[in-house]
């Protein structure tokens, strides 16, 4: 159980790194589909401004604090990841170092 687990862990964490890095960069794939929902309703509103010569700050902030709570989120599942795996790395230590005490010698 040990050993698997933490490989799986290990390829979720890379992958949750590699999407808050996209996130960092501007990239949209990483988003949940509310997400891009939000994040295309924000355009969209930014575009109309531009169009009505009007400012686009309102919309350009709506983008920025989406982006932030997108890389909160990510942030937390990688901290949660990161948690799990001390967790079965911490239980695989004892339960390996309970079968060497209970040896024959």
């Amino acid at each position: 159980m040990g050993n698997s687990e933490i490989r799986r862990l290990d390829r979720e964490i890379q992958r949750t790194t590699k999407k808050l890095e996209a996130v960092r960069r501007g990239e949209w794939w990483p988003l949940t589909s509310r997400e891009r929902l939000s994040m295309s309703r924000a355009l969209a509103s930014g575009a109309r401004s531009v169009y009505r010569d009007r400012s686009t700050t309102g919309a350009e902030n709506r983008m920025d604090s989406i982006g932030s709570s997108v890389e909160t989120r990510l942030n937390a599942e990688l901290t949660a990841l990161h948690a799990e795996r001390q967790r079965l790395t911490t239980e695989a230590a004892r339960a390996k170092a309970a079968k060497k005490s209970s040896g024959w010698w």
